[in-house]
């Protein structure tokens, strides 16, 4: 049997053994982490406070009436042009139609002023004429005088002379009406007259409010926020409901202040989605930074003066766009969590290079303008009142339909055409 002193100095072998091995185990554990971070780990930096954002697209109204018909409810999937919610057209339509009379009025009008001035101009011949004839009888009166003295008395030859003044008189009043005849319609056609014009932008002003009785979808999306209702009066500007176009979603990441050194635009990221978990990864890449910290453009910013402040490390949103067909295969929504990690190997570059976004980023083509539409109009009433049928006019057998120019726009009628 061992005495208590082996036995004592075995345990203590074992005890310095095991502490040995727990060394040398924390010790390869440090090593390798070590060599991790110098070899990849320094070049990612990662945080799970990351958030799905994406637009919000605001349906508004752009006339005021009254809803006679809601096309989609919260959570529908709605496509670009789809009418949405549709306003009473009485009002619109009795506007579109004295637009129409006004117009057809003022070509009558015009014409008037150009015949006007086609029979000033006959009168000022006429007037001519007339001083050319009184001037040849004073002519001759004045001979006849020369010729036989006393053949004529002083009253008629006065008499004559009258009749010359008066003629150039009237000639002079002839010529300045024509004068100001002429300055209403000089240089200008049917088609190009002012008053013809102004009546042609009522008209088209008319068509633009008609058209904005009903509210198409902006883009496709999902609707959310709906908080229009049937009978609701709603005046210019005022929010209906919203569609969210969750294909264009992209994540805002908040990184540490102490993160950003090294972040740069263009840098690769891997996302994870709370939502489907590690098995699911999102691939995207960093489009730019926040100008300011989250703190900053809240709604109660921090008022770091007052006397009471405590430092807290502040964090800064990093847009990361991501990829459109894993976007496609995983839908995300707005506000999802998820956890967002960078590659800084390349980290050349400016920090926040100032790089404009390309034009029309976003674009839609649902409000394109009904120019087409009135402009056919237009020409159909100036041909009907002017005597005149323009090629575009004669070519129109029937009425014509707004959704010839803009499709998406199906429900837009137009009145008496």
């Amino acid at each position: 049997m061992n005495t208590p002193a082996e036995r004592g100095e075995n345990h203590n072998g074992r005890r310095q053994r095991a502490l040995l091995v727990v060394l040398g185990a924390f010790s390869l554990a440090g090593i390798g982490f070590a060599a991790w971070w110098l070899i990849a780990g320094r070049y990612y930096e990662s945080t799970d406070d990351a958030y799905v954002g994406g637009n919000l697209v605001q349906i508004t109204s752009q006339v005021a009436g009254t809803v006679i018909a809601i096309g989609a409810d919260d959570t529908d999937f709605v496509t670009a042009g789809q009418t949405l919610v549709e306003l009473d057209k009485a009002d619109s339509r009795v506007a579109l139609e004295q637009a129409e009379a006004q117009l057809a009025k003022t070509v009558r009008s015009v014409r008037n002023l150009v015949a006007t001035t086609a029979e000033q101009e006959a009168n000022v011949v006429l007037r001519r004429s007339e001083l050319e004839k009184a001037r040849q009888d004073l002519g001759r009166r004045q001979q006849l005088q020369a010729d036989v003295a006393g053949a004529l008395s002083a009253e008629e030859l006065q008499h004559a002379r009258d009749a010359v003044a008066n003629a150039a008189a009237a000639l002079e009043a002839a010529s300045r009406q024509l004068a100001a005849q002429h300055a209403l319609i000089d240089g200008t056609s049917i088609h190009t007259h002012p008053e013809v014009r102004n009546a042609a932008a009522k008209l088209r002003e008319a068509y633009l409010g008609y058209s904005r009785t009903a509210l198409p979808a902006p883009v496709s999306g999902f609707v959310a926020r709906r908080s229009v209702q049937l009978g609701q009066r709603v005046s210019s500007g005022t929010p209906l409901m919203a569609v969210v176009p969750l294909d264009q979603a992209w994540v805002e990441a908040n990184f540490k202040e102490g993160q950003l050194e090294h972040l740069r635009v263009g840098q690769p990221a891997r996302l994870v989605a709370d939502a489907y978990g590690r098995s699911v990864q999102y691939h995207g890449r960093v489009t730019g930074f926040s100008a300011g910290t989250g703190s900053a453009f809240a709604l109660l910013p921090a008022q770091n003066a007052t006397g009471n402040w405590i430092k807290v490390v502040q964090r800064v949103p990093v847009r990361i766009a991501l990829d459109p067909e894993e976007l496609q295969q995983h839908p995300l929504q707005i506000g999802l969590s998820m956890i967002a990690e960078v590659d800084t190997h390349e980290r050349s570059g400016e920090r926040l290079p100032k790089v404009p976004r390309p034009a029309a980023s976003y674009e839609t083509r649902v409000f394109a303008s009904i120019d087409e539409l009135a402009d056919r109009r237009i020409e159909q009433i100036i041909a009907a009142n002017s005597g005149a049928a323009p090629a575009v006019a004669r070519r129109e057998s029937g009425p014509v339909a707004p959704a010839d120019v803009l499709k998406a726009r199906v429900r837009l009628r137009a009145p008496g055409l």
